[in-house]
């Protein structure tokens, strides 16, 4: 009897306290710098989140390691809920190309919700003699290896989305790493490269301006913002359909009823018509899942993407 009573008092001491979350402020640990797709978004639910929760929200860039320093960083927090991972693409991606991750990305978190999803497109060099996605492709063709493209890290996933669409064209282009996509943007811009695959946020003013070329979109539909530009599909890319995307993770251990709570507030807030205006205006959008279907969603991309890895000569050192 003892020993029942013991566990009924240690349930109802978890279950008082998830019911009390948030106690405190909450923080949103981002993966990547300012200014990025997984920043974007943070920066736009920030207010709203915190009016849901009843709690500040604090947005923590924490960089490095392809969002690997940031991951391992919540995964070691404490399960209660108050600090949660606002992931990029590359939490499904990382353990596919990166060796010894300092966390187990399908034991160490629990799903909240799929929040958003970023159609990407290939920028590239105004200077450039082509201005299709089909010229580009016959422009490599004819000179192999000589043309280069930049990406956010030697093992970013928009490396893997380019060689991804290079092996599909049966092209070859010089592979140049940058520390994210400032950097790539104006590399573009000099002419040092010839393209790179990033979110439409980071490039809307040089494309509006005219000082980058848009060849393709790679989501399922053409972006409201770039009318005329095709999706990968449409350009002659069957079945290329690639998205960055963004999940929300807690610790491994947080209690149901606060995950709960989280996948209600953060459904809420991406749903919120203000919000998704704004995201939409980024090129972003608006999804909100249950945790189950997150789950899926993580293993289907690191399925999708561990396949095309070992099938390449790609090394992400």
């Amino acid at each position: 009897m003892k020993v029942l009573t013991g566990a009924v008092l240690l349930f109802a001491a978890t279950a008082a306290i998830a019911q009390a979350f948030p106690t405190k402020p909450v923080t949103l640990m981002v993966p990547f710098a300012p200014g990025g797709g997984s920043d974007t978004v943070a920066r736009t639910i920030q207010a709203k989140l915190s009016e849901k929760l009843g709690q500040p929200v604090l947005v923590e860039n924490r960089t490095g390691a392809s969002g690997a320093i940031a991951t391992a960083a919540v995964a070691k927090s404490a399960p209660d809920g108050h600090t949660l991972f606002l992931s990029w693409d590359t939490h499904a991606i990382n353990p596919v190309i990166m060796k010894d991750l300092p966390y187990d990305t399908f034991k160490d978190f629990s799903s909240v919700t799929l929040l958003a999803r970023l159609p990407l497109v290939m920028g590239a060099w105004t200077g450039l003699p082509a201005n299709t996605l089909a010229e580009f492709v016959s422009l490599a063709k004819r000179q192999p290896g000589k043309l280069n493209y930049a990406s956010v890290g030697a093992a970013s996933s928009n490396r893997l989305y380019s060689e991804y669409m290079h092996s599909l064209a049966g092209i070859q282009l010089a592979h140049i790493p940058y520390k994210g996509g400032g950097p790539s943007i104006q590399a573009m811009l000099t002419g040092e490269v010839a393209y790179s695959l990033l979110s439409f946020a980071s490039m809307k003013g040089h494309i509006q301006a005219g000082k980058l070329k848009a060849f393709a979109v790679t989501g399922s539909k053409r972006m409201p913002d770039l009318p005329n530009v095709p999706t990968m599909v449409e350009s002659g890319f069957p079945g290329f359909e690639v998205y960055g995307w963004i999940g929300i993770f807690a610790p491994a251990g947080t209690p149901e009823p606060t995950l709960a709570r989280l996948n209600r507030d953060f459904i809420s807030t991406i749903q919120d018509p203000e919000v998704v205006k704004r995201l939409a205006a980024a090129g972003v959008e608006s999804v909100g899942s249950t945790p189950a279907e997150l789950d899926r969603w993580v293993r289907t991309e690191y399925d999708k993407w561990a396949k095309f890895v070992k099938g390449s000569n790609l090394v992400f050192e």
